[in-house]
């Protein structure tokens, strides 16, 4: 964004993933920090100003795309994508003061955290009821208060800072089924497209004009002939067309500023069925190789060849 917003909407409560992720981002830290109980309540803030911007998870490296916000982006909003933050995740169960694993008998936690360290709990917790909970975070303030308040037997698996945050210790730390556990979110505004910095992504959504043989083929070919690299490619259904009426996520390498992706999604607006641009954005982690940057100036150089060649119709 041209500028740092001053008020930054969050997956909350205080203590989740999501803000530890918001926190290493020096000018956003800086910002007046709002939770929200869920991804569409965040949005919500953006859409209706609430808030400057909103930043929420988005994928994960074990369970892949986190699809109520992927889904939200597409369907339920006009936002675009500012930038992106990748967090490694480190999932501890966390309990009041002395508890074991084998006084656990309820373990609360966001479903997508448990799928992670489903292998984990079935040898070591397999007696416990598992309880959904909003968030991680949230999850281990439920614990805290509930335990504060005699019930015994509780546990959540939730952020190392989330226990100290809500008077709780750590019983047990990386539980996580894979190694390398990261979480990839975004930060989303209303209008800004932030400027080039040669390190970007750029997110969009395909939906098919007709569903037949070769149709993916078609999308990637655009990418393909431009070398292009994509670093995601997923399908959803369209929620509309019923069974097997699906469009195509991707987020591809570079900017919507470079002539070759510019192109790229001149082709797919003209041809497929229709493009929602999610927004050209910095690219978390190291640069991408050069290669596309290589095709975008040939592709330059093609350009002003045939522009040159054009110059002498009419002479």
């Amino acid at each position: 964004m041209a500028t740092s917003p001053q008020r930054i909407g969050f997956f909350g409560p205080f203590g989740t993933y999501t803000e530890q992720a918001l926190l290493t981002q020096a000018d956003l830290a800086s910002a007046e920090l709002v939770p929200y109980r869920n991804v569409p309540d965040v949005l919500d803030a953006v859409e209706n100003g609430s808030v400057h911007a909103g930043f929420v998870p988005i994928e994960n490296s074990i369970e892949g795309t986190v699809n109520f916000t992927q889904d939200a982006l597409i369907f339920d909003y006009e936002l675009l994508i500012q930038r992106e933050v990748v967090l490694d995740i480190e999932h501890c169960i966390v309990a009041p003061k002395a508890t074991t694993l084998s006084d656990i008998g309820v373990l609360l936690s966001i479903p997508v955290a448990t799928a992670q360290c489903s292998a984990y709990l079935r040898t070591n917790l397999s007696n416990a009821e598992i309880h959904a909970a909003n968030s991680t975070a949230d999850a281990a303030r439920l614990v805290g208060e509930r335990s504060a308040a005699g019930e015994k037997g509780l546990a959540a698996i939730a952020p190392r800072n989330a226990a100290k945050l809500y008077g709780l210790d750590v019983i047990a730390s990386d539980i996580a089924d894979h190694a390398g556990n990261q979480t990839r979110f975004v930060l989303v505004g209303r209008n800004d497209v932030p400027a080039a910095t040669g390190h970007d992504k750029t997110g969009i959504v395909v939906f098919q004009r007709a569903d037949e043989p070769g149709s993916l083929i078609s999308i990637l070919q655009e990418f393909a002939a431009r070398r292009i690299n994509l670093s995601h490619l997923s399908s959803r259904p369209t929620k509309a067309g019923g069974l097997g009426d699906y469009c195509f996520v991707m987020y591809a390498d570079g900017h919507i500023s470079d002539e070759l992706v510019a192109d790229a999604l001149r082709d797919l607006h003209a041809k497929q069925g229709g493009v929602k641009f999610l927004g050209s954005y910095p690219a978390a982690g190291e640069h991408a190789h050069t290669a596309r940057e290589h095709a975008d100036a040939r592709w330059k150089d093609a350009d002003d060849w045939v522009n040159l060649l054009r110059g002498h119709i009419g002479r």
